[in-house]
């Protein structure tokens, strides 16, 4: 591997940090990305990378919460292990629509949906959603204010936002993080427990993806993965940091102008590209 494709490597894991955990889709950013900087791969193995460099930007949230979401740690009491205990399982539920529908139809949807046009219609939908929500929510007081408050239903019911990310350019933590606002969840509860939901999400696609793949990585494509890999993990540190600290005097609706914007530029880029 030469130096410019190592640089770009490390540009895609950093853009993968970034917009996987603010709500604004990687997915719009990488299609972006694969026009301007493409790697020199194949398209298959492209399709399994931008999948798998997101256990990179799991890893991430493994670390900055580990003591959270270990039930086993010894400086917890019986009470507190079982209160992690209550939340796995209410994320176990969260995940079960966009589970099952994932596992039946991923391919399918893939082919409908991957495509500029179909995720810009979708950062630009989502954006107007966030603008509008937000100016909802201005004066309004959230009745979850932390994660041990939200219900079995509760969690159910985000679960089902969670599945309409499964469509390129909805953002998985944008469709989360609006639809736990809108039950009556805090930005902050709604930005944690997404993160929390992405673990088995992300774990699991990524392992399907790589199966679909196989195993047989050339030394090149085992490096690109790593440093992506590993880049994207520095970046979502700091990505998701930077977002609870935001949140706490600030709401969504940059991020719903940024979507906007970012869906025009795309459907731009493309229909002058044509």
């Amino acid at each position: 591997m030469n130096l410019l494709e190592l640089l770009k490597v490390i540009i895609i894991g950093i853009v993968e940090g970034i917009t996987e955990w603010l709500p604004i889709s990687s997915t719009g950013h990488m299609i972006l990305l694969e026009q301007f900087i493409p790697l020199n791969a194949s398209s298959e193995f492209m399709s399994m990378f931008n999948v798998v460099i997101q256990l990179g930007a799991i890893l991430a949230v493994i670390i900055l919460y580990f003591h959270k979401l270990n039930p086993f740690s010894p400086k917890k009491d019986m009470e507190a292990k079982k209160d992690t205990m209550i939340i796995w399982l209410k994320v176990f539920i969260a995940s079960i629509p966009a589970g099952v529908i994932g596992i039946l139809f991923d391919d399918k949807l893939e082919e409908i949906f991957h495509g500029y046009l179909p995720v810009s219609i979708m950062l630009i939908v989502y954006g107007v959603l966030f603008i509008i929500i937000e100016r909802y929510n201005k004066n309004r007081r959230f009745g979850v204010r932390n994660v041990s408050q939200l219900s079995y239903q509760m969690a159910f019911a985000i679960g089902f936002f969670q599945m309409l990310a499964l469509i390129p350019g909805t953002s998985r933590s944008g469709a989360t993080i609006l639809g736990a606002m809108i039950i009556g969840v805090s930005r902050g509860v709604a930005a944690e427990f997404s993160f929390f939901m992405a673990i088995p999400a992300m774990v699991v696609g990524s392992f399907v993806k790589i199966l679909k793949f196989g195993f047989h990585f050339t030394m090149t494509e085992a490096v690109i993965l790593i440093v992506g890999m590993l880049v994207a993990f520095i970046t979502s540190v700091i990505a998701i940091k930077f977002l609870l600290r935001y949140i706490k005097n600030n709401d969504f609706t940059v991020f719903g102008y940024y979507r906007i914007i970012l869906g025009v530029i795309l459907i731009a880029y493309f229909a002058l590209s044509a």
